[in-house]
């Protein structure tokens, strides 16, 4: 007991500013993902079917681009598992390190590449390569962020804390539509030309002050009592699916509302304004960009709800607030009025998507032992990303034109969706009271677990 209380009464008194540090650090990561994955996306529709697929005839080069934008979800697992593999064996900051490092050498190569014209099938061919080095660093980034933001926060914080990385995901989307925005005033030859290339190689700049900062600070403290006592497992992605497998699943259940509200609105929704509704693409951009400067504020506040509440409670509050919303705002959305869609995108993105994607950081990291813990989170996060990201575009376009144009079809899959993620929060504990430091390096007290590798608070649910 009295190893308990030590651990407890270091933890809560750990230095506020490393914390923050750390936060920050984890934030700017998250930050330089999605950014990459706007700025990439918004190029392969833009510039890329002319520029790197000039063979082919306008349609088709636009689709095999855009096919390209999809390499990196399937590449990303693969970056969870070997990176979830280290982190958990030789710790958070390497991986988190080595994880910046590859995104930014990916980004910011796209923006050094000859085109067809130059070097030919060679520019496809190291696009798409690019491309994989992307997904691989992303597929590891997530994991590790959220571990050093949520492993050195003190308990009542970690929600807190844990949501800075995912305040990464509004941040980047807020910068990417800055920075093209003013690219949006060149000359259009220009741009083609030398234009698009400035997204990517900004890119080295984020790269740079993220590897700064996670360059001094430490590893987190759960990780350094697991290796003290020398207790890595050989192999964590099989102990993971051995010990934990029902955490995993419902885990990604609960992802699945989550990829698909984002994607919903931040590329379906864009597609649907300018293709179905015959809108200048601006008028979603900057529906997403609204959403976004929303999202920076309000996913910090979901963050710290969750430390007074639980995370269950502000998840579940965002998936029904996101199921009422999702008809009006589509409803909206239909009317073509741009006061209207920027309300739909800004309240339903911006607001209860919020309070579903805050919470998630600490809660995923909280269900795991923490010595599969950077597999356990990365793999939830990325291997459901198949099928509540990636698919969601192709899924929503497929159900539009089946209903003559109309998203009623699609709204009723995102009810669908969000029936089963509660459920699956249903079928999962409350964690925001547990001991996420290793057990066994503890004595055992009153509610505390002997064989999960986290305690249990008695009023957990």
């Amino acid at each position: 007991m009295e190893a308990a209380q030590h651990g407890e009464t270091r933890e809560e008194s750990r230095d506020e500013s490393s914390v923050r540090r750390v936060a920050l650090a984890s934030s700017i990561g998250a930050a330089i993902e999605w950014y990459d994955f706007f700025i990439y996306g918004t190029a392969a529709s833009l510039v890329f079917n002319s520029l790197f697929f000039s063979d082919l005839d306008p349609a088709t080069g636009t689709v095999v681009a855009l096919a390209t934008f999809a390499v990196g979800f399937l590449a990303r697992p693969v970056g969870s598992v070997i990176f979830g593999h280290f982190g958990d064996r030789i710790g958070r900051k390497k991986m988190l390190i080595l994880t910046l490092f590859i995104m930014g050498f990916g980004t910011f190569t796209i923006g050094l590449l000859p085109t067809y014209d130059v070097i030919g099938f060679w520019a496809p061919i190291l696009l798409v390569l690019m491309r994989v080095f992307q997904g691989i660093g992303i597929g590891g980034e997530f994991g590790g962020a959220v571990l050093m933001a949520v492993e050195y926060a003190p308990r009542n914080r970690r929600g807190f804390y844990g949501s800075w990385p995912m305040v990464g995901v509004p941040g980047g989307l807020l910068l990417g539509s800055i920075v093209f925005a003013l690219l949006a005033f060149m000359p259009d030859a220009a741009f083609l030309s030398w234009g698009w290339r400035i997204p990517f190689l900004l890119s080295i700049v984020l790269v740079a002050v993220g590897l700064y900062i996670r360059l001094q600070v430490l590893e987190t403290p759960a990780f350094r009592q697991v290796r003290e006592r020398q207790e890595e497992v050989k192999v964590p992605f099989v102990t993971l699916l051995r010990t934990q497998p029902r955490e995993l699943v419902l885990a990604m259940g609960t992802r699945w509302i989550e990829g698909l509200v984002f994607n919903a609105f931040a590329v379906l929704a864009l597609s649907y304004i300018a293709n179905n509704l015959g809108l200048p693409r601006e008028t979603a951009l900057i529906g997403i960009g609204i959403a976004a400067a929303i999202g920076v504020v309000a996913i910090p506040i979901y963050g710290r709800l969750s430390d007074t509440h639980g995370r269950k409670a502000v998840y579940n509050w965002g998936v029904v607030a996101t199921a009422l919303l999702i008809a009006p705002a589509f409803a909206l959305i239909q009317t073509g009025n741009t006061a209207l869609i920027w309300i739909a995108i800004a309240v339903t993105l911006g607001v209860a998507y919020a309070a579903i994607y805050a919470p998630l950081a600490a809660f995923w990291a909280e269900l795991f032992d923490t010595k599969v813990r950077y597999t356990g989170i990365g793999s939830v996060y990325q291997f459901s990303g198949i099928f509540a990201s990636g698919l969601t575009p192709v899924i929503g376009a497929v159900l539009i034109n089946a209903n003559g144009g109309r998203p009623w079809l699609f709204v009723g899959y995102v009810l669908v969706v969000a029936v089963i993620s509660l459920g699956c929060a249903k079928l999962l504990p409350e964690t925001y009271r547990r001991d996420i430091f290793p057990v066994s390096t503890r004595e055992p007290g009153p509610g505390m677990a002997t064989g999960t590798g986290m305690s249990s608070s008695p009023v957990e649910k």
